[in-house]
């Protein structure tokens, strides 16, 4: 059974496609958070990062400044937020890799970032575990 975005990239669901290539496609999502909300996918289906060959996971990320670069010339944003989130514990609500882009404004009362508990941490035992 095909996700939802491999369903748009097939044309078996409709969507309002505003840029496609042989490795991306970029649509106005059904429910559009905030003004200008975009999505990024990949045509294929990857279902997180870390499933994407470097290649075209580099074509995506360039692609998703020059469309954030759009957006700030043709909507007049101030600002761009990107997200993402790969794997249920990061909360993926589409099993198939997924860039939301959303333009900012001045004054546009949205608060984005979470809402996290401050905890302390042994930053020493994390820099030994994760250095390379």
């Amino acid at each position: 059974m095909e996700c939802a975005f491999c369903k748009i990239y097939n044309q078996k669901l409709p969507a309002e496609i505003i840029y496609q290539d042989n490795i991306l496609s970029c649509f106005l999502p059904r429910n559009m958070e905030v003004y200008g909300h975009l999505l990024v996918i990949p045509n294929k289906h990857f279902e997180n990062i870390f499933d994407i060959p470097e290649e075209e996971l580099t074509h995506i990320i360039k692609f998703t400044k020059k469309i954030s670069l759009h957006l700030k010339e043709c909507l007049g944003a101030t600002g761009i937020n990107i997200l993402h989130a790969s794997g249920k514990s990061a909360q993926q609500s589409v099993p198939h890799f997924h860039i939301h882009i959303f333009p900012r404004f001045d004054n546009d009362s949205l608060d984005t970032w979470p809402k996290l508990e401050k905890k302390e941490y042994d930053k020493d035992e994390i820099l030994t575990k994760i250095k390379f």
